[in-house]
């Protein structure tokens, strides 16, 4: 089954990891709502560059913590297209710092946005899917939702929570012609990741380049960085036929990180 003329929703989807799927999304054929915060100028270059590619590209900016935004978010995209047939759950963010000073604001947001919002967005798509009959969820957990780090204990909490519930809700819809998996990737050098870059520099008395290679780059055996594109087409061989019988799996792209 061709995917060109789907209907997917990203969140999380206006840089990084989340932009990469849409852009390899598009080059499928396949129609877009992407969501996020960043300058609104970008994200509108960014929406039009999506509709170059020919296919429609609309942006909504729920936030990730607020459960009635993001409900909102999936019954526009229904009344919008008609239809919702790949939710991909992308939105994250990160902090770093011993648990005993981490602060509980930025752990509440980091569950909620790294994985609550993950249980809001599938518990309202999956009634539109079964409706029609089909439906691809997909979860970006990572390779801290199969192995943790120390000084991240929220989002390595929250990643591994990811993968129950993608097992949970896999399961659910077995028989309804919906899978649910969860991708992997190891380190990708996203803004994400290039923001920890300095302070990790600092701290540790090293050169930026050190860090990447020697610490970054140290658990990935393959000793490179996982592309955006990478993760574009695992979820894209997620939504087509030759895995419609793969659900309820994590994938991990890793170089190799989780093997060891």
């Amino acid at each position: 089954m061709l995917l060109k003329g789907k209907i997917a929703l990203i969140t999380g989807s206006t840089s990084g990891i989340g932009l990469g799927i849409a852009r390899g999304f598009a080059d499928a054929g396949i129609n877009l709502v992407i969501n996020g915060f960043g300058d609104a100028d970008e994200i509108e270059k960014e929406r039009a560059a999506l509709e170059a590619k020919g296919v429609k590209a609309f942006y909504n900016n729920a936030n990730m913590t607020k459960p009635d935004e993001i409900t909102a978010m999936i019954e526009d995209t229904v009344k919008e297209f008609g239809s919702l047939d790949i939710l991909v759950n992308n939105a994250g963010i990160q902090h770093v710092q011993p648990v005993e000073d981490f602060p509980p604001e930025k752990w509440d947001a980091i569950v909620a946005i790294n994985m609550s919002s993950s249980f809001h967005t599938i518990r309202t798509a999956i009634p539109h899917m079964k409706k029609q009959g089909w439906g691809r969820i997909i979860n970006i957990a990572s390779a801290h939702g199969l192995v943790a780090s120390p000084f991240k204990s929220a989002y390595v909490t929250a990643k591994h929570g990811v993968l129950g519930l993608t097992k949970t809700i896999a399961l659910e819809v077995a028989q309804d012609n919906i899978t649910c998996n969860a991708i992997c990737p190891g380190y990708v050098l996203t803004p994400l990741v290039e923001k920890q870059i300095p302070d990790t520099a600092k701290s540790r008395g090293m050169t930026e380049e050190q860090v990447k290679h020697d610490v970054l780059l140290a658990p990935q055996w393959t000793k490179k960085f996982t592309t955006v594109e990478q993760i574009a087409g695992t979820a894209l061989f997620l939504c087509s036929d030759h895995a419609e019988n793969i659900t309820g799996t994590s994938i991990a792209v890793d170089g190799g990180w989780t093997a060891a």
